[in-house]
């Protein structure tokens, strides 16, 4: 039996509202989705960030082993000195004098045990039992040497690693005492972020992971990729952090040690 005109149309009417109903249904559970979404993700971000502070590879005092007063001063504050150049000398002609008498003994004793092995060789005018003693002073003649080599080396402070001179304490004419501070050597083309992160975050930071730094400045954020080169395999009870070292390149020298600043996973 066929339906009046008013009726097919009205269910058909019925059924574009009822598929509008459900689309928007759909549309609105796809938009709660995005928001959701985004809002996981937005927190999974802040979830990975931290806190810290930059500081050079190598920050380090020098000091000479040994007193005197100094006499040379070869570098000047802001020279950069290359490895094992000098950067200061105390007086060290008593130093030097021994070095020479020492080296003129290992010689004497060297000739004679040169003359005494050739003798030994050709003749029985001399026995083993003297050639073995001629031996000795021999050797005991070079190590004096060197130890009065190395009590002149110990006069001269010089640079352990390369690095820029960023403090002078004493000039030439002053006095120092053994171990006193001297030098401050730093090398900023290399530097650290450290960072105290929580215990759950650093749990899945590894060694080598590759993280962003977005480091304070007076003019404008400073943002460099850095590698994890450290995470502490402990954590502090007090406060629930891990202590985390990031190694970074700073050749350009922007950035400057002791800025604050903030790690990030990419």
């Amino acid at each position: 039996m066929r339906r009046p005109l008013h009726q097919t149309f009205g269910c058909k009417l019925c059924s574009l509202v009822l598929l509008g109903a459900l689309g928007t249904r759909r549309l609105a559970a796809g938009l709660c989705a995005i928001v959701i979404l985004a809002g996981w993700e937005a927190g999974y971000a802040q979830k990975f960030s931290s806190e810290g502070v930059t500081e050079p590879v190598l920050d380090v005092t020098l000091s000479l082993p040994e007193p005197g007063i100094i006499t040379v001063e070869s570098v000047k504050e802001g020279d950069f000195v290359n490895t094992n150049q000098m950067i200061l000398k105390l007086d060290s002609r008593l130093e030097e004098l021994e070095v020479e008498r020492r080296r003129l003994v290992m010689e004497n004793k060297k000739t004679d045990l040169k003359t005494t092995q050739a003798v030994f060789e050709k003749a029985v005018s001399v026995s083993r039992d003297e050639l073995l003693k001629k031996e000795v002073e021999y050797n005991v003649a070079a190590t004096e040497y060197q130890i009065a080599q190395e009590q002149l080396r110990r006069r001269s402070l010089t640079a352990p690693k390369a690095g820029v001179i960023t403090e002078i304490k004493l000039h030439v004419g002053e006095a120092c005492i053994a171990y006193q501070p001297v030098v401050r050597l730093v090398d900023t083309r290399r530097c650290y972020f450290i960072s105290n992160v929580e215990a759950k975050q650093a749990s899945r930071l590894r060694t080598g992971q590759t993280v962003e730094l977005q480091l304070e400045d007076s003019k404008e954020p400073i943002k460099v990729q850095g590698q994890i080169v450290f995470v502490s395999p402990v954590v502090d009870p007090a406060s629930g952090l891990q202590k985390v070292r990031v190694v970074f390149d700073n050749n350009d020298g922007k950035v400057r040690p002791g800025l604050a600043g903030q790690l990030s996973i990419p």
